[in-house]
């Protein structure tokens, strides 16, 4: 399931450098605005891996990972319906927030389940998702787009994830009470859902009714003669401004009960990470590892974001020919250094 899930993760990453230029023709950006759409989810992924992690730790691993599947898929999919090139950069820097949610706590249950060389295995074989995903998001990517267009391509890629964001909230955790059924999940997430909703709704009283007071005010003075120009519009913020400040002075209380818990939880997460931080600094094998891996990002992710774009440009390649021409051996070569350097 996990390794499924990471074959996911990598499509959809990968899904958008496929795109390119399409994107590029239909919504009028330059390289420079491509490049941020390829790196947006890396960059949102650093920061948020950390903090998400401690979170599994903590709470539940198996929360977080069907939170991160389901984020990453539903703004995966939403990536269809933007009309502006901001719209496109925040769907793709929420796909890393999703990301940042599963590497950590996916890579932490196979910690558990396996010990000594089967663990490193099993990272392999948790790997080969990674090499397979990363492939097919640029092959699929690219035969959607030319045949139903880079919009298509963002739907059909993305929606897959809601099932599998429904089977990770049965993974079994080792140290941890066994999930509930799917039924009893997907109810507790809709008991969830509506108490939330009838929060947000009883601390968001003033300002609704303060909304609707001034906007029912600055019809009735827009209809009257004889009055200062603006006067409905200065009406109807004033009023939505005193519902503003009465909804923050409602919410203090509750700030200030989450406050308390959350800084017990954030000083035994501080202490974590001081302690493991200085792990890695006394081990030289594990600070090489760190820049080995930056080095290897760097280059591949150069590589995989740029290389369709310049064989369609400069060969006239479609993308889906590209895909098929070297998929088969970025397969191959990914999965088989996967597997074996888990050995």
């Amino acid at each position: 399931m996990l390794t499924l899930i990471n074959l996911l993760n990598y499509t959809d990453r990968n899904v958008v450098f496929a795109l390119f230029e399409p994107i590029k023709r239909e919504l009028v950006v330059s390289d420079q605005q491509l490049g941020w759409l390829g790196s947006a989810y890396v960059v949102v992924l650093s920061l948020f891996a950390l903090p998400l992690g401690v979170l599994g730790d903590l709470k539940s691993r198996r929360a977080v990972i069907a939170f991160g599947v389901g984020l990453w898929s539903a703004c995966t999919a939403l990536g269809a319906a933007v009309s502006r090139f901001w719209q496109l950069l925040l769907c793709r820097a929420l796909v890393g927030v999703g990301e940042a949610g599963y590497g950590p706590a996916a890579q932490a249950l196979i910690a558990e389940f396996f010990l000594g060389r089967r663990r490193a295995f099993a990272i392999g074989i948790y790997s080969v998702g990674m090499a397979f995903g990363g492939v097919l998001g640029i092959w699929l990517g690219g035969v959607l787009a030319e045949r139903h267009g880079w919009r298509a391509a963002f739907v059909v890629l993305g929606v897959p994830g809601f099932v599998l964001a429904l089977l990770a909230s049965r993974l079994r955790e080792p140290r941890r009470r066994p999930p509930a059924t799917i039924r009893a999940t997907v109810e507790g997430w809709y008991a969830r859902g509506r108490a939330r909703a009838r929060q947000a709704l009883r601390v968001g009283k003033p300002l609704i009714w303060c909304t609707l007071a001034g906007a029912a005010l600055s019809s009735v003075l827009d209809v009257l003669q004889g009055l200062p120009p603006g006067i409905d519009t200065a009406v109807f913020a004033a009023c939505v401004s005193v519902g503003v400040v009465w909804t923050v002075v409602r919410l203090v209380p509750v700030a200030v009960r989450g406050t308390s818990e959350a800084t017990e939880v954030a000083a035994t997460a501080f202490g974590d990470f001081l302690q493991a931080s200085g792990t890695v600094l006394r081990t030289p094998t594990l600070i090489w590892m760190f820049v080995g891996g930056a080095l290897v990002t760097f280059a591949v992710n150069g590589l995989i974001a740029w290389a369709p774009s310049f064989l369609e440009r400069t060969h006239g390649l479609s993308v889906a020919t590209i895909g098929r021409q070297f998929g088969v051996w970025g397969l191959a070569g990914g999965a088989l250094g996967a597997l074996f350097g888990g050995r």
